[in-house]
């Protein structure tokens, strides 16, 4: 009893600040803010915008890429420092870097990486691998907001993801090694098993960042189609429809619950599933 006291001032205080930003929203939402009453106006101007459906395309496609990747990526790289190497602290403090640069600069920093005339392109062209820059800045599919989340999501993923693999028993890797499992088969059917609750842990908290991402979307996304939070900041600052750009929040909000469920969902069943590692001619 005396313990759950302790966790009332700072549970407490998180609770009244969400509390109150989502009873905002929702209130805003239905237009109970103003004489009018509830409303269901607000959300059936939304729903028929086909500007929305675009956005929410966009949004998830960039998402869903931009979180995979960085899982995808994170995994070769947790498996390699799992192994004593010269320089080990540096070579992890250099992975971390991302994580302390704020989105904004982040974006600002990488256009000159992946812009027109920037280092990619002019390497590139330089190696004779193409005859002209290629248009990844601002581009309609949203590739350059991709990699910018895969360059900033790695990191998180990696600390998450390492601390999974690196609490895996050496002797467990060595054995099913002696007894005959592939490096694909010691990693698919030992290690990405023993680490789905990390990888869900990380999934779902890189997708709902990247889902409600501003700087990145703003900076190097299309100027075409709008990511979802972009769209709900001109929604309200451009148009000052701000009872629309309340419903856009929830429907962010709505996309990332049903997004953490199904991630699980999906994810869940690896970690069940029992499959013999050792080869069936093995003879020992």
């Amino acid at each position: 009893m005396k313990a759950a006291l302790l966790l009332i001032p700072g549970l407490g205080t998180i609770i009244f600040l969400m509390g109150s930003a989502l009873y905002t929203v929702v209130v805003q939402s239905f237009g109970l803010d103003k004489e009018v009453g509830a409303t269901l106006a607000y959300w059936s101007d939304a729903l028929s915008d086909p500007i929305l459906y675009r956005s929410i395309n966009y949004s998830l496609r960039t998402s869903i890429l931009g979180s995979f990747g960085a899982i995808i990526l994170a995994y070769p790289i947790a498996m390699w420092l799992r192994n004593p190497i010269p320089g080990k602290p540096a070579i992890i403090g250099l992975l971390r870097a991302p994580m302390f640069v704020p989105g904004l600069v982040a974006a600002f920093l990488l256009i000159n990486v992946i812009s027109f005339h920037g280092i990619l392109n002019e390497s590139l062209l330089a190696l004779g691998i193409i005859d002209k820059p290629m248009r990844i800045t601002n581009d309609q599919f949203g590739w350059s907001v991709v990699m910018l989340q895969v360059w900033k999501n790695t990191p998180f993923a990696l600390i998450l993801l390492s601390s999974s693999i690196n609490s895996i028993r050496s002797d467990v890797l060595d054995a099913s090694a002696d007894l005959g499992a592939s490096r694909w088969a010691n990693f698919s059917q030992v290690v990405f098993p023993l680490t789905i609750p990390a990888l869900q842990a990380a999934l779902i908290l890189i997708f709902i960042g990247a889902l409600g991402d501003f700087a990145f979307a703003s900076i190097a996304g299309s100027r075409n189609v709008y990511s979802l939070s972009v769209l709900m900041y001109y929604t309200a600052t451009a148009y000052y429809e701000w009872e629309k750009a309340a419903v856009i929040g929830l429907i962010i909000m709505l996309l990332s619950g049903c997004s953490a469920v199904i991630l699980t969902l999906l994810t869940r069943p690896f970690a069940n599933r029992t499959k013999a590692v050792i080869p069936a001619n093995y003879k020992g």
